[in-house]
């Protein structure tokens, strides 16, 4: 099958090789960032409309609500070079309210929209095994699966309204931050009390508080190793796109709103590009305490 695929960046980049190392064709459009693995595997276009015009499906893997906006409908736009049946996954995490809007727009040109975030960072996307949460007409899911399957483990058809996969995703993202806050402030309790808490993180692992962002965050904010699987900038928009939704839908999510304020924090003192693991840094600066000795 032919897929073109624009977003090749930390989570992009593998997931797009892993379509590819199954058998399919990947059109990619030219950008200085390019990998030299990518351009040696893939057909390298100019432009966003460029890649459409070439492919059966078109996966989009982008930061922002803005940058699927602009890949799909600027000038040369991934829209403008759409054949009809064409299928567009959207892999993004962006604004639900925007998701049917654009899927709308898509629709009306004669091609299957769907919305299909992903969970599990990294390395998840380089071991083929993400959350993948998808929002969109059950055929058009149906056709889709195949590829979600080389590039995921759990995969869920949410709904087959536009903007079902996005707004899981929120939800999820407002579990993991406000996970990744509880393991920090337990961490630095326990260590500004006079605990190891390598030892605590070791001793509550193996009980009911036990979690995956304990068991791999936990290790990355005591080793003080904060290289990006998912950067506390991306984490804050999407905390940002939880809040806005509340609003909208007269909803109050009082802990949401601390955690995206620690990331703003973070982000303030120049940890944006940081893994969000690094959350941690805004809880020790309130403790004046670090657990890293």
């Amino acid at each position: 099958m032919k897929i073109g695929f624009i977003g090749l960046g930390i989570m992009g980049r593998p997931m797009a090789l892993n379509l590819k190392n199954a058998g399919h064709d990947l059109i990619v459009p030219d950008r200085s960032s390019l990998t030299e693995e990518l351009r040696g595997v893939a057909k390298v276009v100019p432009t966003p409309k460029a890649v459409a015009a070439d492919s059966e499906v078109l996966i989009l893997m982008l930061p922002d609500t803005q940058d699927v906006e602009t890949v799909l409908f600027s000038e040369n736009g991934a829209a403008d070079g759409l054949k009809k049946g064409t299928l567009v996954i959207d892999m993004s995490s962006i604004g639900p309210l925007e998701t049917k809007g654009y899927a709308k727009r898509i629709n009306d040109q004669g091609c299957d929209y769907l919305d299909a975030p992903v969970s599990g960072g990294e390395v998840g996307a380089k071991q083929a095994t993400l959350t993948i949460m998808v929002g969109g007409p059950d055929a058009a899911f149906a056709r889709a699966k195949p590829l979600f399957e080389l590039m995921g483990k759990n995969i869920t058809h949410v709904g087959a309204e536009p903007g079902a996969g996005q707004i899981c995703k929120v939800a999820n993202q407002i579990i993991v931050a406000l996970n990744i806050q509880a393991v920090s402030e337990a961490l630095v309790f326990a260590s500004k009390a006079g605990a190891d808490p390598a030892k605590v993180r070791q001793a509550i692992t193996g009980g009911f508080a036990s979690s995956r962002v304990l068991e791999l965050h936990g290790e990355r904010m005591l080793n003080g190793k904060f290289d990006p699987g998912f950067k506390i900038r991306l984490h804050q928009k999407d905390l940002n796109l939880a809040l806005s939704s509340a609003k909208t839908l007269n909803l109050s999510l009082p802990n949401t709103a601390i955690a995206q304020q620690m990331l703003a924090s973070c982000i303030a003192h120049g940890g944006g590009e940081l893994d969000h693991s690094a959350l941690i840094l805004a809880i020790e600066g309130l403790a004046a305490h670090s657990i890293r000795k």
